[in-house]
C-alpha cells in the first residue's frame, strides 16, 4: 500500500473495513474514523442521529485534518467529500459468505461481552445485518462502484 495520509475505506457490513482501519492507524500513526460515529451520537440509553448540520460540522473537522482514515459503508451524497479529499480509496470487495459468517461472530463476540461494539446486539441487529448485507450485493455495491468510477486513478480494490 502506499504512503497516503488521507485514506477512505469502504465496503459491505463485516467487509472488514474497521480492522483495516485500525490495522493501517496503528501501522501509520494516523487516527481513524467510522462514518457510524458520524451519523450517531452513542449513549448507553440508545444512540441519537445526529441532525445534517452536525454530521456536516464533525465530518468537515475530520477532513481538515492533515492525515485521517474514514471507514464506512455509506455511499450516500454528503460524504462524497471524502472520496474527494481522500488521497488512497480502498474498496474491500469480500465474499458475502465471509460476511455472514463475521456478522455471527461479531455477534456472539459483542453479544457474550468478548469484544466491545458501538451498540448493543440484539437479535433484531443480527436480522436487519444480514438483511443489510444480501441487499448490498444486489442493490448497493453496483452503486458504489458507480460513485467509485471519477477516482478511480485512486482506487484500490481489495478482494478477499
Amino acid at each position: 500500500m502506499n504512503t497516503a495520509k488521507r485514506i477512505h475505506i469502504i465496503g459491505s457490513v463485516a467487509s472488514g473495513k474497521s480492522t483495516l482501519a485500525r490495522r493501517l492507524s496503528k501501522e501509520r500513526g494516523i487516527p481513524y474514523y467510522e462514518l457510524d460515529n458520524v451519523i450517531w451520537r452513542r449513549h448507553p440509553n440508545g444512540d441519537i442521529r445526529n441532525t445534517e448540520e452536525q454530521r456536516r460540522d464533525i465530518l468537515t473537522s475530520i477532513l481538515k485534518r492533515e492525515s485521517w482514515i474514514i471507514e464506512g459503508v455509506h455511499y450516500q451524497k454528503w460524504m462524497f467529500k471524502c472520496l474527494e479529499e481522500a488521497e488512497l480509496i480502498i474498496f474491500l470487495d469480500t465474499p458475502k459468505r465471509k460476511r455472514n459468517f463475521r456478522i455471527l461472530k461479531r455477534y456472539i463476540e459483542e453479544k457474550y461481552g468478548f469484544k466491545k461494539g458501538n451498540y448493543k446486539q440484539t437479535l433484531t441487529m443480527l436480522r436487519k445485518m444480514y438483511g443489510w448485507n444480501r441487499h448490498y450485493e444486489t442493490k448497493e455495491k453496483p452503486i458504489v462502484m458507480r460513485n467509485l468510477e471519477p477516482y478511480q486513478n485512486k482506487v484500490i480494490i481489495q478482494k478477499g
